[in-house]
């Protein structure tokens, strides 16, 4: 280890990195996302940060950008294609860069976090690493962005009809707006960070996200409606770009062990903080109804066929992830 670490101190002196809060002879490693505080995303991202800087204490060091700090989604990845972000943790975003992505738009596909685990490691991690390779990113992780469900304020959303007319803000990505259109809805694609003036002016209705995002990004505070809908489970890819391969080798593999570990980790706070944040929405006035599952189920029957047949082995990944529910 001794050796390790005067090898890594030898080899960041000679490139003579430094930025942020790391010291002279450290190399930063930027890590940007959109999370807020107390969300899913701050929690793993910063327990990333501490972990892998334990391991190269001296020689390189994470730092956490949350909140957009550095940008939405779409300008996190242009960052990663320059090198001048060194990772992010896109979502849904990903489907924009290639269809492939849209897998985790069909609705309903993933059954709970056990088969999301197996779908992790036979189709995320084959199929979905390659798709972003071809586009100029690394994933080094699977972590979890969770399970999605409506708010509004104009009514109970029980059915797919109750979205009629619906101006609900969705997450960049074709797929997610080709489904909520079919559903009735108003779909517009917009940046999380815009999310909350947007709903508190009216400029939209409603929006969907994970329970935890709904809350971190205070949106319950302009929002009547809960509709526990879960009709999307969405992954997060802990995502390099172009200066992946600038680090050293021994600093890579310390990142990549890293957020291969903490993919149970997410898992597991998802689903805690998914028990938690529903206790306190309720406590503080949101009206929660369940949806009529079967029926959103009946109406997405469209989304599947389309990708199916317009996605280069889409529904070849349909049937492989439907057979991990076994």
């Amino acid at each position: 280890m001794k050796f390790l670490k005067t090898a890594l101190a030898t080899t960041a002196l000679a490139i003579g990195v430094s930025a942020g809060s790391a010291s002279a002879d450290e190399i930063e490693v930027k890590f940007g996302h959109v999370g807020g505080p107390g969300s899913l995303f701050e929690i793993t991202a910063n327990r990333f940060a501490e972990l892998a800087n334990e391991r190269l204490e001296g020689v390189a060091e994470v730092n956490v950008y949350g909140s957009s700090q550095l940008g939405g989604d779409s300008s996190m990845l242009r960052r990663l294609r320059l090198g001048t972000l060194d990772l992010s943790l896109p979502s849904t975003i990903m489907s924009s860069e290639d269809d492939r992505f849209a897998l985790f738009e069909m609705p309903y596909l993933i059954a709970d976090r056990e088969h999301m685990k197996k779908v992790r490691e036979e189709v995320v991690k084959t199929d979905l690493y390659d798709a972003a390779e071809e586009r100029g990113f690394k994933i080094i992780g699977v972590w979890e962005n969770g399970t999605r469900h409506i708010t509004n304020n104009e009514r109970p959303i029980n059915t797919p009809d109750d979205l009629d007319g619906i101006k609900l803000r969705t997450p960049s990505g074709v797929w997610r707006v080709e489904m909520f259109n079919s559903y009735g809805a108003s779909p517009s694609p917009m940046s999380l960070s815009e999310v909350f003036v947007a709903l508190q002016t009216g400029a939209m209705d409603g929006q969907e996200n994970p329970l935890i995002q709904t809350y971190s990004s205070r949106f319950h505070e302009v929002q009547d409606y809960l509709s526990i809908s879960g009709h999307v489970y969405t992954p997060a890819y802990v995502t390099a770009g172009a200066s992946w391969n600038r680090l050293p080798e021994e600093v890579r593999d310390v990142l990549q062990d890293v957020a291969t570990e903490l993919e149970d980790f997410a898992l597991e706070e998802g689903a805690r903080l998914d028990e938690e944040t529903l206790e306190k929405m309720k406590a503080e006035g949101m009206q929660v109804n369940e949806v009529d599952t079967q029926a959103f189920i009946d109406a997405s029957q469209g989304i599947y066929d389309q990708f199916g047949s317009e996605v280069d082995g889409g529904q070849e990944m349909i049937e492989t992830v439907s057979s991990l529910r076994e």
